[in-house]
């Protein structure tokens, strides 16, 4: 009989892991490890005849604060005439603050007489990716490579 009762006591025990492995998957990953992604508005002003410029500012808000960063960049390609740029968009697959700032890359093009249209996908080296999109005023004709470099104030 005391055999009967170690596998007894096994398939118990058995049990109570598999359990246990059962409600440690179903809690959903704490917000130090998950992923998330937040709002960008940034301001850029840009020009260039073949290297383009720019600078601006903006503010990434993530989980309920605002955190304003610096941009700066270079485009090669062609570039030609001066913009000022507004754009809003989403930062995502940020798993925490610092992983927002670095250096971006990005393949992409514009057109603005007066006023235009923007768009633009920027990845970088921690796998963050900003997808922002605004209106332009100037005069510009771009189509280029670019890099970007944002940094937390």
């Amino acid at each position: 009989m005391p055999r009967s009762l170690s596998v007894r006591s096994l398939r118990t025990i058995a049990a109570s892991v598999a359990a246990l492995v059962l409600v440690l998957l179903a809690i959903p990953a704490t917000p130090a490890f998950a992923q998330a992604s937040g709002e960008v508005r940034v301001k850029i002003v840009k020009a260039g005849l073949l290297v383009g410029g720019g600078a601006g500012s903006g503010v990434l808000t993530y989980r309920g604060r605002n955190y304003p960063f610096n941009v700066a960049g270079l485009s090669f390609g062609i570039t030609a005439g001066a913009s000022v740029g507004r754009f809003e968009g989403r930062a995502s697959g940020i798993r925490e603050v610092s992983d927002f700032a670095g250096t971006y890359s990005s393949v992409g093009g514009g057109f603005a007489l007066v006023g235009g249209v923007n768009g633009v996908q920027l990845r970088n080296e921690k796998g963050v990716t900003l997808t922002l999109q605004g209106p332009k005023a100037g005069l510009e004709l771009a189509a280029n490579i670019g890099q970007i470099t944002i940094a937390l104030k």
